[in-house]
């Protein structure tokens, strides 16, 4: 990768890829529709998921997040495939949640993608969620967090151990 060209188009893919999660994250629905071809395809194929073009996608978003009681998403870096102005990818994801209705879900999974080069840097023209393993058991946690008021160093402390600097 000793091409400047090559560098700058991998770290604005990752740029891309990096805001699709904060987007959806944040439910700011239309920066993540943005992220988009004007004719994209945007898919989960478990779930009969198909949106087509930035507006179906703009909307689906909403409503799918609308179903969730809390959801957090990490994605980890995956393969890049240049091709002149269209790449493809892979990128590992992992989902955590509660939908409204109780269900528990645990997913780890991969988007598979196509980008295209536009006037607006690099945008997807598909992606692709293929879950790998689910898990719907209960979760033990909250998403309601609350630390003790000593801070979460104080979880840490045995009782009556004095640190230097306090």
């Amino acid at each position: 990768m000793r091409d400047l060209q090559t560098i700058a188009d991998r770290v604005e893919i990752e740029t891309l890829r990096g805001e699709h999660a904060d987007a959806a994250m944040m439910g700011d629905y239309d920066r993540f529709a943005a992220l988009f071809t004007r004719h994209a395809v945007w898919r989960i194929p478990p779930a009969g998921v198909e949106f087509i073009g930035r507006e179906e996608i703009r909307a689906g978003i909403e409503r799918l997040q609308g179903a969730w009681e809390f959801w957090v998403q990490n994605v980890h870096p995956g393969s890049i495939q240049l091709d002149g102005d269209t790449a493809t990818g892979r990128e590992s994801v992992f989902e955590l949640g509660r939908q409204r209705d109780g269900r528990p879900v645990v997913m780890y999974g991969m988007f598979h993608d196509h980008y295209q080069r536009t006037p607006d840097g690099w945008k997807f023209t598909e992606r692709v969620l293929d879950p790998r393993y689910l898990d719907t058991t209960a979760l033990t946690g909250s998403p309601h967090v609350t630390w003790d008021p000593a801070g979460p160093e104080a979880l840490l402390d045995e009782p009556h151990t004095q640190h230097p600097g306090r």
